[in-house]
């Protein structure tokens, strides 16, 4: 399957993504993992993607296109992938269709992560990072640590990363709104959007989301 997922911040796509792709037997293709690879491969696309980032400019869309489509050419994403993070925005969008087009590929669907804002909001601003080692994550309301302020696991100060707070998680959803959203109305109008609810443990959100793909390659 070729799936593209779609979602706002904070609606744990990332989560999703790699127990689906494992389900499914697809690379997980992500646009953090494809920027991280290239810049630390030095390839052309990712040296020319580092230039934008070292100068606080955003890497233009014809270098990210590139990059995914380089990676979907690769031998384990023949049967399949599921990209995440990608398509960004229409431009993309319209960008992937030609590079699919071209090998006489079509998507089979687009999973749609629903999340209500306030969820969004309380879900990314309740997180809190250890200054040890980052992947000790906690939440305030859903993962509290025994003790506040401190990491279970070694000790370490936990604190609030400033793209958590309130008013830079609504910025970002501004920008979802705006810039992402969009895409979900061009694939409804190919029959492609499978929408489901992302509320809940992360095992029934699999379960519902492996339900509604397979009712969509029915």
């Amino acid at each position: 399957m070729r799936i593209v997922l779609v979602g706002p911040p904070g609606a744990g796509k990332g989560t999703q993504a790699a127990y689906l792709a494992k389900n499914l037997a697809i690379p997980h293709i992500s646009t953090g993992d494809l920027f991280r690879a290239n810049i630390s491969q030095g390839t052309p696309l990712g040296q020319k993607a580092q230039e934008y980032m070292r100068a606080g400019q955003l890497v233009p869309d014809e270098v990210t296109i590139g990059m995914a489509k380089d990676r979907m050419e690769q031998p384990d994403a023949a049967n399949g992938f599921l990209l995440d993070g990608f398509p960004r925005n229409l431009a993309q969008a319209e960008s992937l269709d030609e590079i699919l087009k071209a090998d006489d590929l079509r998507l089979d669907a687009v999973l749609d992560l629903e999340v209500p804002e306030d969820e969004v909001v309380k879900r990314i601003a309740g997180r809190r990072i250890c200054r040890r080692d980052s992947s000790h994550v906690f939440h305030v309301i859903y993962n509290a640590p025994k003790t506040e302020g401190v990491c279970d696991a070694c000790g370490g100060e936990l604190y609030q990363r400033d793209d958590d707070h309130e008013d830079t998680v609504r910025d970002r959803l501004e920008v979802y709104h705006t810039q992402t959203e969009p895409i979900i109305d061009y694939y409804k109008a190919q029959g492609l959007v499978v929408t489901i609810s992302a509320l809940g443990p992360v095992a029934e959100v699999t379960e519902r989301a492996m339900a509604a793909l397979d009712r969509a390659n029915a």
